[in-house]
């Protein structure tokens, strides 16, 4: 299985175009703009959902689900809102076809069939669950209310790229109620916080938690929290978002409750997301010129075991002594494959796994056989060991760790060695053109300031850090004073 990817330093799109499509992730589709995700990358997926749905379970969040159609007049309800995704709609105006009477074997809409209210179908679902929370709070007692929906959105984008930017794209959004202003910030906070946990410790991804200027904020919100992570091309990518939403969607749909002392008050409110973008953010974290790295946590095969052989009496001999490991291995919760199929030869298998991100693969051939030994590799690093058969476990076990650990270090590195502190607006230009990565700055804290900066090159505030200290210093391109350095770099 030849992988002859474009090698990522000649053209780095190209390179992630082709392994998502040969690592048998996803491919496009018969609709414009939309993908279909394929087993493979749907199982990586699926391993991400699993973790965070336990997250979110763990910090109280419960899951429900809430229709794919708004009506319009709900859509409209919260304005900023509505302004901010009403370029992205889709909308329902029909909902019938009938043959063509001028087209035999055509459809046509029927025109008898509009709909008395135009139905956007969901970018965000805001609109919808707050009619619907209209209904479910009435008291104190009510509240909080945390609830997460898993789901699909629609957002119709123009340029599009598997993953990273698709018309229809799978997410979670979690909508919570709060009965105080202070609750509902923590809660945006610690949302943003699993979001980073997730990145950290199952991704093996490190991330930057901030907050986004006002520019950049969700349509609605009062406060943006992210976490922006760095790819290897030296672009930034936004990895999930927690929004602080005031009061906002509850007075425009009027979401009052009764407090301890029986008087009326809006309640307070916050959104979050994360979607399948992030399996875009996993490829180009770690992947390189051979194909996919994945972190053994997220990895729908952690194991892989490829046969050596001559005949089926070997291929026998070779399935007797794998047998018993593969039993042992899943029984400590590793998932494994035996890849004993007759129809590709070993090297094309090697080739295979490697091109998928397999962590970890064991060959065993009739010399091993004969020593008692495997020839374990890593994919991370390519190195080869032979092993004596009573220590494998414990070795898989090893490099699982290992390799969670390794892919995480190098990404951090990274990362590290691309933050580049700059103080005047000639320095910003050449660190953005010769090296990119993140750039730190002391910006005035204005939008005409920052969309001058956008505009010029092209570079965005991905977000002020949570973790930055108040360090005085001059905007790089106005001189006025500036109390904190922020984060810019070219983004996906």
């Amino acid at each position: 299985m030849g992988k002859n990817l474009t090698k990522r330093s000649e053209d780095y799109s190209k390179w992630y175009n082709e392994l998502v499509v040969k690592a048998d992730l996803a491919e496009n589709s018969a609709v414009r703009g939309c993908m279909v995700i394929k087993p493979y990358g749907f199982a990586i997926w699926e391993k991400m959902q699993a973790e965070l749905d336990r997250m979110f379970k763990e910090t109280g969040h419960q899951n429900a689900y809430f229709p794919l159609f708004v009506p319009k007049s709900l859509f409209e309800a919260e304005e900023k809102n509505a302004e901010g995704f009403a370029k992205e709609c889709a909308v329902v105006t029909h909902y019938r076809l009938q043959n063509d009477p001028d087209k035999p074997g055509k459809l046509r809409v029927d025109p008898n069939a509009k709909l008395e209210e135009e139905l956007v179908v969901r970018p965000t679902s805001e609109a919808i669950i707050w009619n619907t929370y209209k209904g479910w709070i009435q008291s104190y007692r009510d509240l909080p209310l945390l609830i997460n929906q898993w789901a699909n959105v629609v957002r119709w984008e123009m340029r599009t790229r598997l993953f990273l930017r698709t018309a229809e794209f799978l997410w979670q959004e979690g909508h919570t109620a709060h009965a105080t202003e202070a609750e509902a910030i923590e809660e945006a906070e610690k949302m943003n916080g699993v979001y980073a946990a997730f990145a950290e410790e199952h991704m093996a991804m490190p991330v930057i938690q901030g907050v986004k200027t006002e520019s950049e904020r969700f349509a609605g919100a009062l406060e943006t929290y992210c976490i922006e992570a760095l790819m290897q091309d030296g672009k930034a990518l936004q990895a999930g978002t927690s929004h602080f939403l005031g009061q906002n969607f509850a007075k425009a749909f009027d979401v009052k409750f009764a407090n301890k002392e029986g008087k009326q008050e809006h309640v307070w409110a916050t959104s979050w997301g994360v979607s399948t973008r992030l399996m875009g953010a996993l490829i180009m974290t770690h992947s390189d010129d051979n194909g996919l790295v994945l972190p053994p946590k997220l990895a729908p095969i952690q194991v892989v075991i490829v046969p050596i052989y001559k005949g089926e009496e070997q291929l026998d001999a070779i399935s007797d002594k794998v047998r018993p490991l593969v039993k042992e291995l899943q029984a400590k919760g590793i998932s494994v494959k035996f890849d004993n199929r007759d129809t590709h030869k070993p090297g094309f298998k090697f080739n295979e796994y490697e091109l998928k991100g397999v962590p970890v693969r064991l060959a065993i051939g009739k010399r091993d056989l004969e020593n008692g030994t495997y020839e374990v590799a890593r994919r991370d690093t390519f190195e080869k060991e032979t092993i004596p058969t009573g220590d494998v476990i414990s070795k898989i076990e090893f490099l699982l760790d290992d390799i969670q650990k390794n892919i995480y270090k190098k990404a951090y590195d990274f990362r590290e060695d691309n933050i580049t502190e700059v103080d005047t607006y000639g320095e910003f230009k050449k660190v953005l053109e010769k090296k990119g990565g993140f750039i730190s700055a002391h910006w005035d804290g204005t939008n005409e300031t920052e969309e001058k900066i956008k505009d010029e090159t092209k570079a965005t505030i991905r977000c002020i850090p949570l973790a930055t200290e108040n360090i005085e210093g001059k905007c790089m391109v106005t001189g006025k004073s500036s109390s904190k350095r922020v984060l810019f770099a070219k983004a996906y």
